[in-house]
């Protein structure tokens, strides 16, 4: 009868601290900047921080807007990315499990700190709950912070400057187990040492299966060509700023991240229609594509491709209800790509091809100029 209670004791003991607590600590943000794009760029940027500092990820939700709702809506992770791949690179959890089973361990509500780099908005703290999606974000998982901690002139650069060690210097996990950052530990567009990690992340078969069944039952037999365009009013805003800002957003994805490959144009952020047709049908052309798929924000130009690509006969399509993380799972498996240099989405699939092996290009790059330029120059 002891033996039967000193089993059940252990047991229940075993169960109640089953849950296996990292010894090196955790880190968890808000993916608060932009839409899916700029949060995937951050992504990567976070996981090669958590791997340099040695501390568990936990992998927050996307952040998303829908029409009609005021306030940001937040999906779990896992449901449009495997965890398997991640956890073959460096330890990942859920958010959601996080809280449930390791917050209140090691993350209690009364020891709740926030980190950011310095007093954001008014007062002298990090204010991390303030504004959309930052207050929605945290009050999904029912956290509020008692205090706030200021990291500067710490960067999340971990690939220079030996950054590492005075992170894990400054705030060592027996005094700090979490790391909680108001926003991305990670640089946009992402750092170009981190863009490789874009391997790991790897569709869920809802999303696999979808563009699969897309491409087999809707896109007539035979090779075809994947385009992604943004020509919403808010990118033509966007487009813009491009004399002040060379490198905007993604442009270092086919420019460089010191612009060695020329400077952004109008061309490349917001193509004429006339130019994406001609684009479109020398791509169609040399890979004897029979269809062409689009993905864009605002206008498919589906009539206007079709009329310019009928005497081809070559079909254009869309989903029927577009969803962006199908798209984007469409675009990675195209035989040809071609995106927006300017674009976080279009870097996306642009990276997922990369590491595919897939080709991919981008509107108005190299620009015609140029290439008439090196092609004079090597004649001479």
């Amino acid at each position: 009868m002891m033996l039967k209670l000193l089993i059940h004791i252990l047991f229940s003991v075993t169960v109640s601290a089953g849950v296996n607590i990292d010894p090196n600590g955790y880190i968890l943000y808000c993916p608060c900047m932009g839409r899916f794009g700029n949060q995937a760029d951050h992504f990567l940027g976070s996981l090669a921080f958590a791997k340099a500092l040695n501390r568990t990820l936990a992998l927050p939700p996307w952040v998303e807007y829908r029409f009609g709702e005021p306030k940001s809506i937040q999906v779990p992770f896992a449901h449009y990315f495997e965890m398997e791949p991640l956890l073959k690179f460096h330890r990942v959890i859920t958010m959601e499990e996080f809280m449930e089973n390791i917050a209140p361990k090691v993350w209690p509500p009364e020891k709740r700190t926030v980190f950011c780099y310095m007093a954001r908005g008014q007062g002298t703290d990090c204010n991390a709950k303030e504004g959309n999606p930052f207050g929605p974000f945290w009050d999904t998982f029912n956290v509020d912070f008692v205090q706030s901690e200021f990291y500067g002139p710490l960067n999340y650069d971990i690939h220079h400057q030996d950054m590492t060690r005075k992170w894990n210097s400054r705030f060592p996990s027996q005094k700090f187990p979490v790391l909680a950052f108001t926003g991305a530990p990670a640089s946009f567009p992402v750092q170009q040492e981190n863009k490789d990690l874009q391997k790991f992340l790897v569709w869920t078969p809802r999303i696999v299966n979808r563009a699969i069944d897309f491409i087999r039952n809707v896109l007539p037999i035979g090779a075809f060509v994947g385009i992604h365009l943004r020509n919403g009013v808010d990118w033509t805003r966007a487009c813009e700023h491009l004399d002040h800002s060379p490198n905007l957003f993604s442009a270092p994805q086919c420019l460089g991240y010191r612009n060695e490959f020329g400077i952004a144009s109008q061309d490349m952020c917001f193509p004429t229609p006339d130019a994406v047709a001609k684009q479109v049908k020398l791509a169609v052309k040399e890979y004897h594509a029979k269809s062409v798929f689009v993905s864009s924000d605002n206008d498919h130009l589906i009539p206007f491709l079709t009329k310019a690509l009928k005497r081809m006969e070559v079909t254009v399509h869309k989903l029927a209800n577009p969803e962006p993380h199908v798209d984007l799972a469409i675009l990675g498996r195209a035989n040809y790509f071609i995106g927006n240099c300017i674009s976080s989405f279009t870097a996306f699939a642009k990276r997922e091809r990369d590491a595919n092996g897939l080709p991919s290009g981008f509107w108005g790059f190299p620009s015609t100029k140029a290439s008439a330029s090196k092609q004079k120059h090597e004649e001479l």
